[in-house]
């Protein structure tokens, strides 16, 4: 990876407050590792284009409305109330809006209008701001979200002007057209170079589902497709970020959006609520990864968020909540296809990458979703043996042996670990107590 310390100089502030934390960590190897991965956003990704910010996710040279959003929220963590990091976010928020208005289907975007790309795709649309058309709802959802956690820490009720509505009600009308997608959609997504498998089924178009008040989606978190239309993390999303643009919208007068907002989350929770848990017989009432309405059902989960195992993480429950205990116990446990036990490191992986392969995301997941300090402090030791030598996060790890991962440079997972030890920090036996972190939070 290419690391730019000139960009430093741009967030001073935010680089002395890392640091600063970073001070509080008694072991050397956790210290580097944290200040390496609370960087690693800064330092390789960022591109200050003199009107918004583009941020890239790492290897490959595209910003992802997902990963672009959850690489930053570390940040929020550490530095809310400085320059830096409001000029940052608000920055790549205005780049999130530029490129949703530009195509709310798509889920990566080049920094210009220069055409790169899958070209190859039948999609129906070509936009040159356009690196890749796959549906997702996280897409949609996370700049809503940051711009949610944003105003929560700073107050800074800029962020949401005209734009931000404007957005808004481009995101309220795809979900809506979503919620009967054969009958309302124009949308559909294949790729002829690749087998059947890695494409939206029906040749793009997806297979029969049942209407229900969720919303369906062509592909995962994961960029993978959907086996069936209605992606229950993805959904339990759309839920959380309505109510958010609901209580948002009251607050400004815009009561249109307020009401189709809350509308909207009502029918995917009622959606949720009826078709997305199912009886297991081993672990009673759990949430579904995926159904089609019609009594198909996928029973797993995927490192990548949103999933079942970071439902608390994107707001939509808390970690006692009765079905998402159980839904906790079957993801961790061999009878979550994607789950691998290795002797290196245990935890799940995704379709993704095929084999047994740990994403260390779900780990950091697990981490954030508990207040069980020796699970906790077991996964920090985990991540500290699995990088590689690197001192790096990466995508995936083979189970048993850490020198063979993918992607040496995830930009997404690095943030996520500087974000895990962040909010930790108080259950990690390595990091000293102070009085001044503690009010921070």
């Amino acid at each position: 990876m290419e690391i730019n310390n000139l960009i430093l100089k741009d967030y001073p502030c935010l680089h002395s407050e890392i640091l600063r934390f970073a001070d509080r960590i008694k072991v050397k190897a956790l210290r580097t590792m944290f200040v390496n991965c609370s960087l690693n956003t800064l330092t390789t990704t960022v591109r200050a284009t003199g009107s918004d910010i583009y941020l890239i996710t790492g290897d490959i040279d595209a910003m992802w409305l997902r990963d672009s959003s959850a690489q930053v929220l570390q940040y929020l963590e550490i530095s809310p109330k400085t320059s830096d990091v409001q000029g940052l976010i608000k920055g790549l928020l205005k780049r999130q809006f530029r490129c949703i208005l530009s195509d709310a289907y798509a889920n990566a975007f080049n920094v210009e209008e220069n055409g790169n790309g899958h070209n190859e795709d039948e999609c129906g649309e070509r936009n040159p701001l356009v690196f890749e058309r796959k549906f997702e709802l996280d897409s949609l959802c996370y700049p809503l979200f940051l711009a949610e956690r944003y105003y929560g820490y700073t107050n800074d009720e800029t962020v949401f002007d005209d734009t931000y509505f404007k957005v808004s009600e481009r995101i309220l009308q795809v979900f809506e057209t979503e919620q009967d997608h054969h009958k309302n959609s124009p949308y559909y997504h294949y790729r002829p170079t690749e087998t059947p498998e890695f494409s939206v089924p029906g040749r793009g178009k997806g297979g029969p589902c049942a209407v229900t008040g969720l919303v369906w989606s062509g592909y995962r978190p994961s960029d993978d497709p959907c086996e069936y239309g209605y992606f229950i993390p993805g959904n339990a999303f759309v839920a959380v970020v309505m109510r958010g643009l609901n209580k948002t919208a009251l607050k400004f007068n815009k009561s249109s959006i307020a009401e189709r907002a809350a509308k909207l989350a009502k029918a995917v929770e009622d959606g949720i609520a009826k078709y997305g848990i199912v009886d297991h017989p081993k672990y009673g009432r759990i949430y579904a990864y995926e159904t089609d309405g019609l009594g198909n059902y996928n029973l797993m989960d995927d490192a990548n968020v949103p999933s079942l195992l970071g439902l608390p993480y994107i707001g939509w429950c808390t970690e006692d909540d009765e079905v998402y205990k159980n839904t906790r116990r079957f993801v961790l446990s061999k009878d979550n296809p994607y789950y691998h036990s290795g002797s290196v490191i245990s935890g799940t992986g995704s379709p993704h990458t095929p084999g047994k392969y740990v994403w260390p995301i779900s780990l950091m997941i697990e981490g954030i979703t508990t207040d069980d300090g020796k699970r906790i402090n077991d996964i920090v030791e985990t991540l500290m043996q699995t990088t590689g030598g690197t001192g790096y996060m990466h995508e995936s790890i083979n189970a048993d042996n850490a020198a063979d991962y993918s992607r040496p440079w995830f930009a997404w997972a690095n943030s996520l670990f500087a974000y895990f030890i962040i909010k930790k920090a108080d259950k990690i036996s390595y990091i000293k107590r102070t009085i001044q972190m503690e009010e921070k939070r």
